[in-house]
């Protein structure tokens, strides 16, 4: 089964200005195409070839490193894309911001942690805000890793997560990652992270 690359749920320049219109092009057409068609050629011919991305990412342990970085990668960037959009300055509501405040206290503490989870990542990675027995839990991974690996230093459910590879940011932020991280709040998708929220 091969994977494809979906398309953008919304234009290419919906997030601007606080993700730029080039850097969402060079992301999903470039980046994002090649960890499917490296997926796809780390399969091909393989027991691995008929599973799904959730499969393969679930099983990363056991699976070779181009299947888990380049299968991570697509699993990761197509849960980024749905969790964006242009929110113009809004935070999360009822449920979500309860269980924001009861984790964390409040939600600028909360932006707080994940920022420093972002920034603290040593070279490339990503953030994330997930679900782990039923409690909302902050940390961060290598790579393409994500918290649904088996070999994840800490497992739980994502229901959030930033990319802090330099590809995501560099044309527009340079080496300021805390700049990316602080404009990453203007394109959160507080709706889809309600609903896994609900789902996780």
């Amino acid at each position: 089964m091969a994977f494809t690359l979906a398309p953008l749920p919304y234009a290419y320049d919906a997030l601007e200005p606080h993700i730029d219109t080039e850097t969402m092009h060079i992301h999903h057409d470039k980046h994002h195409q090649a960890y499917v068609d490296n997926v796809n050629k780390a399969i091909a011919g393989t027991d691995n070839e008929n599973k799904s991305i959730e499969e393969l990412v679930a099983n990363a342990g056991s699976i070779s490193p181009a299947v888990r970085n380049n299968g991570g990668g697509h699993w990761n960037h197509t849960f980024f894309w749905d969790s964006l959009k242009n929110n113009n300055g809004t935070k999360p509501t009822s449920k979500l911001s309860e269980a924001i405040d009861a984790a964390f206290g409040s939600f600028d503490a909360f932006k707080e942690k994940f920022n420093a989870a972002g920034t603290t990542r040593f070279g490339s990675g990503w953030s994330w805000l997930i679900v782990q027995d039923g409690k909302l839990v902050i940390c961060s991974t290598p790579n393409q890793d994500n918290p649904l690996m088996d070999i994840a230093e800490v497992k739980g459910t994502p229901i959030l997560g930033c990319d802090v590879w330099e590809h995501a940011y560099y044309l527009k932020y340079q080496n300021k990652r805390p700049a990316y991280l602080e404009a990453f709040w203007n394109v959160v998708n507080w709706d889809k992270v309600a609903e896994r929220l609900e789902k996780a």
